[in-house]
């Protein structure tokens, strides 16, 4: 190891860095199922093909699922088909209700599976193709009145994951606004201030904001 090349050194440590990421965010989403309950409502935007949906369902929880790409929402529905408690929707979720376009990764149909979830309503990410071909238009809705009204009707929910690929930022910054986190038991959400090097300097302001206003156990930002 002593006389291994800088490189393969740097390459080993983003490995094992990954690998802790990943440890520490499956940890957490077994603590967060431990506490649900059938009854308890959760949500889970940038579901793709369900690997967190699958334990959250478990739970007996009711999961509304949120998925805009075609192609992962296909298998995402055939997982799930005979699932009661699991509500699907094949659309991108936002400030506003129409359609978006949905960017894929280069190369999206050499690898689908691994490419969908690299799928973004973003332009100008790294990675991500803006050939036309590479686009598909997606539904969208307005995520902070599909909250308003939810938690109108029925109360505080219980748990939301977001993984939606740079789309969060504004979300969360809405949320924020309007103090949405407060009738949210647990929102967790992956941030993807590496993809979007413009948006850096408004990840970097939301974190501390929401990090001097909130537990990290009521609102996480640095999930994975």
């Amino acid at each position: 190891m002593d006389g291994a090349p800088e490189a393969e050194l740097a390459k080993l440590r983003r490995r094992h860095d990954r690998n802790m990421r990943a440890a520490h965010a499956k940890g957490y989403l077994l603590g967060i199922c431990s506490m649900l309950r059938p009854g308890d409502f959760v949500i889970d935007c940038g579901a793709n093909v369900g690997d967190v949906t699958a334990p959250l369902a478990a739970t007996g929880a009711t999961v509304q699922c949120f998925e805009p790409d075609p192609y992962a929402f296909g298998k995402l529905t055939r997982r799930f088909a005979n699932t009661r408690n699991v509500r699907m929707d094949n659309a991108a979720v936002g400030l506003r209700d129409g359609t978006i376009e949905l960017f894929r990764a280069a190369g999206f149909d050499e690898k689908p599976k691994g490419n969908s979830v690299r799928s973004t309503t973003l332009s100008g990410g790294r990675g991500v193709s803006e050939a036309q071909e590479d686009k598909v238009s997606v539904r969208l809705i307005d995520f902070i009145a599909y909250l308003k009204k939810r938690i109108s009707a029925h109360g505080e929910i219980a748990f939301l994951k977001m993984d939606i690929e740079g789309a969060e930022l504004e979300i969360l910054e809405a949320m924020e606004t309007e103090r949405l986190f407060d009738s949210i038991h647990c929102t967790i959400a992956e941030t993807h201030e590496r993809k979007f090097r413009a948006l850096r300097p408004r990840f970097r302001a939301l974190k501390e904001r929401i990090g001097a206003a909130y537990k990290p156990e009521h609102v996480n930002l640095d999930w994975i």
